[in-house]
Formats: structure tokens, C-alpha cells, sequence
């Protein structure tokens, strides 16, 4: 199994191009074209968890942060970053990082948490923007289905709960086919008129590439007529965020005590109670207070996330609760999420849980 292979299946699940602009997803150390030996599915990679790897013959490290986040000009093992790397280069440890790009996807980061505290009714907080494209394309009547179908295999036409969606219109086409051309219906030189359908299939931006080359594929025509328009629509399982509701309705303090529970910390910082009851939730694993407006926005009782400065606590304005505990213990739950959807595509060698503790923050009392 070639490391690319693992890579591929990725980056379907939680595709780069979702990745915010600051972020630096992908594979950091090796190369694509190794042989994978085992995989170590971890929230951080350290030199630690490097070094765990290698004793436990595994070679690539699936990590949700990126080691590396900015330019390295130096390598020198002057900070645990290039420690890190220059241990992963001597000891041939590929390094992949899925990081917002896993954020940004339903069944990623905060649909973990959500799924952990037992939330119904998931949905995206926060709808990512040019995530949506709409292919159209005129194909002759008796060929329609067969380039419709290989359309919905490259993964057009899924809308919310519903698959296999489209439009048909029927309508007439013209070409003169010129010299050197070999066409599929009609004279060179000649005028044709053809009875075509006109095809429109929603798909997700960035399944472009494979969408265009499933139409080249099943259209009978040498030279194929599509174009492909950018949708302001959202698409509605991409985005930043997430939020669900609760089976039972909880008060402020049942609410916190459900979550230290849950997350296993001792500290909650949190905003002052609002006496309402806590049924609808929104939640951002990592640090999420640019998404306080749209939790507002979305009517939430509560907004879970981390990394929450002093002043930006007041932005809840006393109209819902805002409860942070911690980067680490919000994202916690990812190192389990990748295990399992790594081993159960991948189940004929070792993927495993980190057993380092990464949190680099600790607590006193």
C-alpha cells in the first residue's frame, strides 16, 4: 500500500481545496510513493509521537495539526517545530496534516464532538462560500443517460438528502463538422442538426477535474460543448462549525457538567448564565470565536469552542452561553475519528491511536 493510495482517500474525505488560506494541510515530510508500513493517528506531531511511530514500525504520522505552519529558513533543531521535522527526515517518518480542511466537512472535527455529546439534528453553522458549480452540457437524446450516469458516479447531482438530481431540457443542436474532424453523427462540411438533451448537474467545486473528465469519457462527441458556472449557493455539509440540539433540554450548570464529563477537563471558562434553558448548540472545535456572530445569527443557546481571549467573551452579550475547555480537550475526540475511518478502509495493516499526550497546557489547583 503506497502511501499515495492513503493520501488519495483523504483528501476525498476532507478535500485541500476546503483548507482555509492560512492553513498548510497536506503531506509535510516523505514521499507519496513509499510503502506505508503502519499509520499513527495523533491531534499533534511532536518529536514524541516521531519517535513512537518508529517503535511501533509504523512510517506515516496522520496528524490534524500542521507541524509546519509557516517558511522554514533554517532547519537547525533550534525549536520543537524543526526538532520535529529534522527527526521525521532521519528516521523516514512521513508527516500528513488534515487539518482545516477536516474542520470544514460534516463528518469531520465538530460533527465528532456533536456526536459525542449526543446532538440531533446536525447541521454547518457557518456555510463555506464557492463550494457549489453547476455543469451544463447538450448530448444527443439516445446518449443522455449514459453520460448522466457517469456524471452522478463522479459525484454530481447530490443535494442535501437527495442524489442522482438533474435537469433535462430538450432541444435542438447544430454543427458543421470541417476538415480533419471525425464526427460521431453527420457530413463534413455539411450542416448537421441534431435532437440533443441539455444536461445541468450541481457538484461540489472541488470535484471539478473529475467531473470533466467522466463527461469527456461517456459523451459520444469528438469535440464535447459543457460549460461550468460558479454557484453563489452554499453547499449545505461545508462549512465552519456545527450545530445540534440536544434530546433533552438542560439548565446552564447541567449543560457544563455534561461537557466536563464528556471532554474529561477540570476547567470550563464560560460566559454568565442566561437562565434559559440549553437546548440548541453550536460547536467549533479549536478556537472559533470568529463564528460568535453566526451563532447569535442561528438563534443558539449555547456556543461551545476554545481559545477564547478576554474581550471576545463579551460578544455574546449576555444572549447565549459561551463555554471553552480548551484546544486540546475540543479536539480531542479527532484522534479517534481518524483511527476509525482510516482502519476501516485500510484494514490489513496497523493504524493506531497515539499514546503520547500532546497538550502542551496543564492545570492547577
Amino acid at each position: 500500500m503506497k502511501i499515495a493510495e492513503i493520501i488519495s482517500f483523504l483528501e476525498a474525505w476532507a478535500p485541500p481545496s476546503l483548507q482555509e488560506s492560512y492553513d498548510n494541510a497536506g503531506l509535510i515530510t516523505g514521499s507519496p510513493d513509499w510503502n506505508c508500513t503502519g499509520i499513527i493517528c495523533s491531534l499533534d506531531a511532536t518529536e514524541a509521537v516521531i519517535r513512537e511511530a518508529k517503535a511501533k514500525g509504523c512510517n506515516l504520522v496522520v496528524a490534524h495539526h500542521p507541524i509546519i505552519f509557516g517558511g522554514l529558513k533554517k532547519i537547525n533543531g533550534k525549536n520543537y517545530v524543526e526538532q520535529t521535522i529534522i527527526c521525521a527526515i532521519k528516521q523516514d517518518i512521513a508527516i500528513y496534516a488534515i487539518h482545516t480542511n477536516l474542520d470544514n466537512v460534516l463528518s469531520g472535527v465538530n460533527g465528532r464532538i456533536a456526536d459525542q455529546l449526543g446532538l440531533l439534528n446536525q447541521s454547518i453553522l457557518a456555510e463555506k462560500d464557492q463550494t457549489l458549480k453547476k455543469l451544463f452540457t447538450f448530448v444527443p437524446v439516445d446518449h443522455a443517460e449514459k453520460v448522466r450516469t457517469a456524471l452522478f458516479k463522479a459525484g454530481g447531482g447530490q443535494i442535501g438528502n437527495y442524489s442522482e438530481c438533474s435537469f433535462n431540457t430538450e432541444g435542438t443542436g447544430t454543427f458543421r463538422a470541417g476538415e480533419g474532424a471525425n464526427p460521431f453523427v453527420g457530413q463534413l462540411n455539411e450542416r448537421h442538426i441534431e435532437p440533443e438533451i441539455r444536461l445541468e448537474i450541481v457538484f461540489p467545486s472541488h470535484l471539478q477535474g473529475g467531473m470533466i473528465r467522466a463527461l469527456r469519457s461517456a459523451h459520444p462527441y469528438e469535440e464535447v460543448a459543457f460549460d461550468v458556472v460558479a454557484l453563489a449557493n452554499p453547499h449545505p455539509a461545508i462549512g465552519s462549525g456545527l450545530i445540534g440540539e440536544l434530546p433533552e433540554p438542560l439548565s446552564g450548570p447541567e449543560f457544563l457538567r455534561k461537557v466536563k464529563s464528556v471532554f474529561g477537563t477540570p476547567v470550563i471558562r464560560h460566559t454568565p448564565f442566561t437562565g434559559q434553558a440549553i437546548k440548541r448548540i453550536a460547536v467549533c472545535g479549536g478556537a472559533g470565536s470568529f463564528l460568535i456572530s453566526n451563532a447569535l445569527a442561528k438563534g443558539v443557546d449555547a456556543y461551545l469552542t476554545a481559545d477564547m481571549k478576554y474581550h471576545e467573551f463579551f460578544d455574546a452579550n449576555d444572549r447565549l452561553l459561551v463555554a471553552d475547555p480548551g484546544h486540546y480537550e475540543s479536539e480531542q475526540f479527532t484522534i479517534g475519528l481518524l483511527e476509525e475511518v482510516l482502519a476501516k478502509k485500510f484494514p490489513t495493516f496497523a493504524v493506531l491511536k497515539t499514546e503520547v499526550e500532546t497538550n502542551p497546557v496543564r492545570y492547577f489547583s
